[in-house]
């Protein structure tokens, strides 16, 4: 039998059909990108009963990411208070600093809530930027505190000369190599960089003093450097309130305006494959041992 000839219905359907699948795709990846880059972690982002959750962990080395995070949320209308959700022992001294004082913009210009709540740790440079939020929350077991300046480098001299090497060095400036890894301090290289960290000290200690609206004197005797559960932070007044993560959310969700369950909001996750890490030079998969030689004395808000 001769075949069938198909109306031109049926291929106005099948180009209709192909065309919505292909509407149907592209507005899906449409909201996924949205969603990336808005960092929503429940619903479309169109809520305006919005916490923003924020997490601090490990070593704090750059404040780039975190500041950048806080300028989008304090920034977001639709964003009503903005909780850290920390467990950090600390980090680099400025950029522990310099995040400090982006949280206390954020408050003061957006007038918004920042709320920190510590999980395992809260220590040094992570204390530090916790002390600019509005409240603390640290479970009973946290670690908290660690008020205090560290700077340290690894001096392996003894290496160079067991294996026959000379470090050489020429400058102008008597304190120009200062922290030489290769040898030994001279006395007026320790009592230089003793002052140094006497005077971030004094900063330390102040800025928390402020956050925690006390002053420098209260807070010095707690600034040894040691740190303390939560249970024993709250009646020295480094905390406010020992509750989890759930509690501090909920009550910040309460005291923004938001009644039951708050919409929570993230930043996008930065996610790398595998030719992205091969691109730059592999550095991420192979790290180069000679940049074990290649760090220089630093100073530190970290507990150890």
């Amino acid at each position: 039998m001769p075949p069938r000839r198909r109306s031109a219905w049926f291929y106005i359907g099948i180009i209709a059909g192909s065309l919505a699948a292909v509407f149907l795709l592209v507005t899906g990846m449409v909201w996924f990108t949205m969603r990336s880059m808005t960092g929503n972690s429940v619903g479309l982002g169109l809520s305006s009963d919005s916490i923003a959750v924020i997490d601090i962990s490990g070593a704090i080395l750059s404040p780039e990411t975190i500041d950048s995070q806080l300028r989008k949320f304090g920034d977001d209308s639709s964003v009503k208070a903005i909780l850290l959700h920390i467990n950090s022992p600390g980090g680099g001294a400025a950029a522990s600093q310099e995040i400090y004082h982006e949280v206390l913009r954020v408050r003061q210009q957006s007038h918004k809530k920042v709320v920190a709540s510590i999980e395992s740790v809260g220590a040094s440079g992570a204390y530090y930027i916790a002390s600019a939020c509005d409240r603390i929350y640290a479970n009973d077991a946290s670690v908290v505190g660690s008020i205090g300046v560290i700077m340290e480098w690894t001096n392996y001299g003894d290496l160079l000369r067991w294996a026959k090497l000379k470090n050489v060095v020429i400058h102008a400036g008597e304190l120009k190599d200062a922290g030489d890894p290769s040898r030994d301090l001279t006395p007026k290289e320790e009592i230089y960089f003793q002052s140094l960290v006497d005077n971030m000290y004094t900063q330390f200690v102040h800025d928390v003093a402020t956050g925690r609206h006390t002053t420098d004197d209260k807070i010095k005797p707690l600034a040894t450097g040691q740190v303390w559960t939560g249970q024993q932070s709250l009646p020295l007044g480094l905390i406010d309130k020992v509750g989890g993560y759930q509690v501090a959310l909920m009550e910040t969700a309460k005291e923004a305006g938001i009644s039951g369950e708050p919409n929570v909001v993230r930043p996008a996750k930065n996610k790398r494959g595998l030719f992205a890490m091969l691109a730059d030079d592999g550095e991420d998969l192979f790290p180069n041992p000679g940049q074990m030689l290649n760090k220089a004395p630093g100073f530190y808000f970290m507990w150890k």
